[in-house]
């Protein structure tokens, strides 16, 4: 398999645990360098997030063991990234 370096996640999560108690689980993972996790809707009971997680050699499915063990589903990949280095997306004439 290539070398996984970023993923970028809409997911679905209850209020507990908090994105700070994620953030730390996914953050401790081996090969992560670093993970963010922004929350863009709120309802009573649960909170729609976007995680963004990146390192070297990354396993999705440790990623996602440690969201669905914590109560959350993860909604689509958003992006993801693989290889030695890290490519931007570049603005086009079309963007």
């Amino acid at each position: 398999m290539g070398n996984l370096r970023r993923l970028v996640m809409d997911i679905l999560k209850p209020m507990n645990p908090s994105i700070v108690e994620l953030v730390q689980l996914l953050a401790d993972l081996e090969g992560v360098d670093g993970a963010n996790i922004s929350i863009y809707e709120i309802d009573r009971r649960v909170e729609n997030a976007k995680i963004t997680i990146e390192g070297h050699n990354l396993s999705y499915d440790t990623v996602a063991k440690i969201i669905e063990e914590n109560g959350g589903a993860i909604h689509s990949i958003d992006e993801v990234a693989a290889g030695k280095v890290l490519i931007e997306d570049v603005i086009t004439p079309q963007d």
